[in-house]
């Protein structure tokens, strides 16, 4: 089972910025495609961006495109997410995942996620 820990959320004006970290603790963690998701009150999890293991190969929803960064430190176990002109409407929780594959789906282990609030 892999334990994941996010963390670096907060309250941020409209066009503030955040880095979002998620550590993982499994040994098997540089050799698997990670994913951050977000869910807002009344929503369902939605997949925001992904990362490759190797960190080479990148995907991000839309929405984000341009603003957000996905990235990885095998070395430290971590993935990041730079937000970058954040908007009120990217206010959720976001939760990282590891991916049982690139183009597919989470693993049912969830962090308990971190709280990103943008106001306007």
């Amino acid at each position: 089972q892999v334990h994941l820990v996010e963390s670096g959320g907060g309250l941020v004006q409209a066009g503030g910025s955040l880095r979002l970290s998620c550590a993982a603790s499994e040994r098997t963690f540089s050799n698997s495609a990670m994913g951050w998701f977000c869910q807002a009150p009344g929503k369902q999890r939605e997949f925001v961006a992904r990362i490759s293991a190797s960190g080479v190969t990148t995907n991000y929803t839309d929405s984000v495109k341009g603003r957000f960064t996905i990235s990885r430190d095998n070395a430290k176990d971590t993935v990041y997410l730079q937000m970058n002109s954040l908007k009120p409407e990217d206010t959720a929780g976001y939760y990282c995942n590891r991916l049982n594959g690139f183009w597919l789906g989470p693993s049912q282990y969830w962090g308990q996620g971190t709280q990103v609030t943008v106001s306007s």
